[in-house]
């Protein structure tokens, strides 16, 4: 088994944020190796003011999965 297939669902979100919008929305951020829920919540933000409606909807699915998580 992988370590993709045991994390939660927020952890794949948090680095397609990155991976998506790391040098337009998320620049003043650091992708971090193992992000809580709380970490990623923090980029869900930064998808919402800096990012487009893609962005915005990135951070609407990370935000999903964070509360799914606890």
């Amino acid at each position: 088994m992988n370590a993709e297939a045991v994390q939660p669902g927020y952890v794949a979100l948090y680095r397609q944020a990155f991976a998506e919008y790391g040098s337009h929305a998320l620049w003043n951020l650091r992708a971090l190796d193992e992000p809580s829920p709380e970490d990623a919540l923090i980029v869900t933000r930064a998808l919402r003011v800096e990012g487009d409606l893609g962005a915005r909807r990135l951070a609407e699915r990370i935000e999903r999965a964070c509360h799914a998580a606890v």
